[in-house]
């Protein structure tokens, strides 16, 4: 007889699942003051076997951030655990007002009014903003959004927000569809990603650039976050995809 391990993945199998990831590659849209990533043939099937290199920053593509990507002292990317990479999930549907907004940035009433309908956010969950920003994706220009004076306008969480979930609602990690967790014009307001440093202070990680929340329950599903162990990096592009109740 199979073992109760045995039987729980053949119930999460006979689930619905949804790819989170972008597939990225050099022509792949990017935080700007990165290069693009470089993709080389190192050997070819007439070598014998197919063999390539890659450059890249550990922040490209759908990625997760490790605490040390902003803040002294704290863990790197080969320092989480296991079971913190996979996590209950709600997603927080604010694409409508992003739409309306391209400077939108999550607050605690929006938080509050989410869980009026769907109830109240447990502890050590992952929450995902959604946007529709992936939507955007693989058009660069789109991504960054800017003006006619060359400001970026892209929506994200507020600090109040932040603080909300985490310090009141004790959330373990985030992820968005955007570059930064700051919306664009809070970075242009405070000269630094506030928001960001703030969650990574938290001795947890994040994940940016995440698709098809759209796919996605406000609550039910299950994320799971599958990185490489790089060892002392600040964060790597990542597979991430959810299970569906």
């Amino acid at each position: 007889m199979a073992n109760e391990l045995v039987k729980a993945i053949q119930l999460v199998k006979e689930k619905e699942w949804v790819d989170l990831t972008h597939a990225f590659g050099p022509n792949s849209p990017h935080f700007s003051a990165f290069e693009a990533a470089k993709f080389e043939t190192l050997f070819d099937h007439d070598d014998g076997f197919f063999a390539q290199s890659f450059t890249f920053p550990g922040q490209y593509g759908t990625h997760l951030d490790a605490p040390i990507h902003f803040v002294r002292n704290t863990r790197y990317l080969d320092e989480l655990d296991l079971k913190e990479f996979v996590l209950p999930l709600v997603v927080i549907d604010k694409s409508r007002e992003a739409a309306e907004n391209n400077d939108f940035t999550l607050t605690v009433n929006d938080i509050l009014t989410f869980e009026e309908e769907h109830g109240k956010i447990d502890p050590h969950t992952f929450i995902a903003l959604r946007t529709d920003w992936s939507k955007r994706w693989p058009d660069q220009e789109a991504f960054d959004n800017k003006d006619v004076d060359g400001n970026n306008h892209a929506p994200g969480w507020s600090l109040e927000a932040l603080k909300f979930l985490y310090e009141e609602r004790k959330i373990k990690a985030i992820g968005h569809e955007t570059f930064d967790t700051d919306a664009a014009i809070d970075f242009q307001k405070n000269g630094a990603l506030i928001a960001e440093y703030y969650v990574l202070d938290q001795d947890t990680f994040q994940v940016e650039l995440l698709t098809n929340l759209d796919k996605l329950p406000a609550k039910g599903a299950v994320i799971f976050n599958i990185v490489p162990k790089a060892k002392k990096a600040s964060g790597f592009p990542i597979r991430s995809f959810a299970i569906l109740p």
